[in-house]
């Protein structure tokens, strides 16, 4: 189960800017705060929320920040609300493109990504019309140090329930269900293993190659998608 992985869109692990970490955990506190409005703030009773609290420290998210995120959703009024929203469309060179957004304005939000899109030469599609490229999965992903085995980590992943598991130079990357994903990631802890990332995913079909030019555009696109705050999550199926 070892050997190049088959999929472009996996994030390796890098230093990030204190600015950008901090996008990060503003962005992971939506997430938070989203679950604990539809299922409570017991990540005990509430799945998605064990599973988002996983992603915090897997982001380094200290875990102050993790249950203030939580109180406030508790708390909150019902002025306050986000609502998760997914957009569709192409990039250059017919990219397909996922976008990920939780806003409480649905108008701005729609208006800013459709002003990323036209500006850098992609465009806005209907809901579906890319979707069905992709295959959503969960992905848990553990470094690989000196006191990491692989055939332990194989073991212990296959064991609760993991589809795949494929070896990389510096790191592991394990493959679930949406189903499976909880159950998995939740033997991997009692394992002892730490992840660089435990979050569902959307993995392309097939992906596409494009020339300098169009790179050059589409890295446009990501960059300012990426520095919208109402953005979540960004999925294609350009090879990089």
């Amino acid at each position: 189960m070892s050997g190049h992985s088959k999929w472009a869109n996996i994030k390796h692990k890098k230093e990030r800017s204190d600015a950008k970490r901090g996008k990060i955990f503003t962005k992971i506190g939506r997430e938070i705060y989203v679950a604990v409005k539809q299922g409570g703030p017991d990540p005990e009773g509430n799945s998605k929320l064990k599973d988002i609290i996983a992603k915090a420290k897997a982001a380094n998210m200290p875990n102050d920040n993790i249950a203030r995120s939580i109180k406030k959703a508790a708390g909150a009024g019902e002025n306050e609300n986000y609502e998760e929203i997914i957009y569709e469309g192409y990039g250059p060179s017919g990219v397909a493109v996922i976008v990920e957004a939780m806003t409480d304005n649905r108008n701005r939000t729609a208006s800013d990504v459709r002003h990323v899109f036209d500006k850098y030469g992609g465009n806005l599609g209907t809901t579906g019309c890319v979707s069905y490229m992709f295959d959503k999965k969960g992905i848990i992903i553990i470094e690989r140090t000196e006191g990491v085995d692989e055939d332990t980590l194989i073991m212990a992943a296959l064991e609760a329930g993991a589809e795949d598991v494929t070896s990389e130079e510096e790191f592991f990357e394990v493959v679930t269900s949406v189903n499976d994903f909880s159950a998995v990631r939740e033997g991997m802890e009692k394992a002892g293993f730490e992840f660089l990332e435990a979050q569902f995913n959307m993995i392309p079909q097939t992906t596409v190659k494009l020339d300098e030019g169009s790179r050059i555009s589409f890295e446009k696109i990501i960059d300012a998608l990426e520095d919208n705050d109402d953005v979540q999550n960004i999925y294609h199926n350009w090879e990089e």
